[in-house]
Formats: C-alpha cells, sequence, structure tokens
C-alpha cells in the first residue's frame, strides 16, 4: 500500500521522513523531485519559460525570486505553475517505485490520489511560523503567505487517515511505533 506525507509547512514532515528512513523506509520528497526536475526537464523548461518569459531562468538555474513572485501573484499564476509542475512529479513517483510520498500539499496537488493512505504531520501554528522564519530567515508575513495557499491544518486533520504531532513535546519515535502497529508494518 502506498502511504503519503502531508502537513503544512513547518509542521516537521522532514523530520517525521528522516526517521522513517532511519527505520529503512524511503520516502519520495515531492519538493526535492519539483526542483531537481525544473532543473533537469527541457519540457518543464520550455513551459515555464512560456508561462513567465526569460527572467525565469538565469543561465541553468531557476531564477526563485522571480518564478516565487510569479506564484504569489494571483491563484491563476500558482494553478499555471502547479499545472506544468504537478504532472511531471506524479509520473515520477510512480516511476520510483517507492511506497511513500511526502507532499506539503498532498491534497492541493491531487497527489492523494496516488496514495492508500494518508499519514499527516501537525504542528501549532507559532511552532510552525517559528520554524520556518528559522530556517529560510524570512518574516512571519511571508511564512503566513505561503500557509495561506496551503489548506488549514485542521482540514487536513480530518481528511488524513493518522496523524504524528510534532509540537517539539511529544515522541516522534513512538508515535511511528504506534502508526506502524496500526498500518499493521
Amino acid at each position: 500500500m502506498k502511504t503519503g506525507i502531508t502537513g503544512g509547512i513547518g509542521s516537521g514532515k522532514s523530520y517525521v521522513c528522516q526517521r522513517l528512513k532511519a527505520r529503512g523506509i524511503e520516502v519520495y520528497d515531492c519538493d526535492t523531485a519539483a526542483k531537481r526536475l525544473i532543473r533537469t526537464s527541457a519540457e518543464i523548461r520550455r513551459q515555464l519559460t512560456a508561462l513567465i518569459g526569460l527572467a525565469a531562468y538565469d543561465g541553468q538555474q531557476l531564477n526563485k525570486g522571480v518564478v516565487a513572485q510569479f506564484l504569489l501573484k494571483s491563484e491563476e499564476s500558482a494553478k499555471a505553475i502547479d499545472a506544468i509542475v504537478h504532472p511531471a512529479v506524479f509520473s515520477d513517483f510512480e516511476q520510483s517505485g517507492m511506497q511513500w510520498m511526502e507532499s506539503a500539499i498532498l491534497y492541493e496537488s491531487g497527489a492523494w490520489r496516488l496514495v492508500d493512505r494518508v499519514v499527516v504531520v501537525t504542528a501549532p501554528q507559532e511552532v510552525r511560523i517559528r520554524r520556518v522564519m528559522q530556517r529560510d530567515g524570512i518574516s512571519s508575513d511571508k511564512v503566513m503567505q505561503w500557509m495561506e495557499r496551503q489548506l488549514p491544518q485542521q482540514e487536513v486533520r480530518l481528511r488524513a487517515d493518522y496523524e504524528i504531532i510534532n509540537d517539539g513535546v511529544a515522541d516522534i519515535d513512538d508515535q511511528i511505533e504506534h502508526l506502524f502497529k496500526k498500518m499493521k508494518i
């Protein structure tokens, strides 16, 4: 059975995936795959350049500032980029043969259709904001902009099959052990 791991920005999905990897479970990271594909796929490069303009790339490198500005400009802009990148990531996941997928926007992107069950990683909003500010060196306003592009944590929690709480207090390894028992892994 394929399992999706999701949670809002700063929830600690990557940390949970590191703990899974320590247990021998490889997790396909949609974010990393998207970055790789944006960098290496001539087709994605062609489509993004047609959509955003030549400034989308600086030589062989994606111009992250230009793309982020375009992405945050409007819902239509975000959907246009997603329509280019998401299908490529989905295809790459299916070809990977991996059984676990990490995606911050599992539901928003439609990636939930590729998995049989979903684990959501949650954390209080103030913890998430602090983590992202420290990790990315950005303002709380910028973090909130990114959060607003994602489904509210409570809605994701209601859609998911399982929850791991990553508030900095609850023991992640104990929760993973409990999760494995529920999943019969």
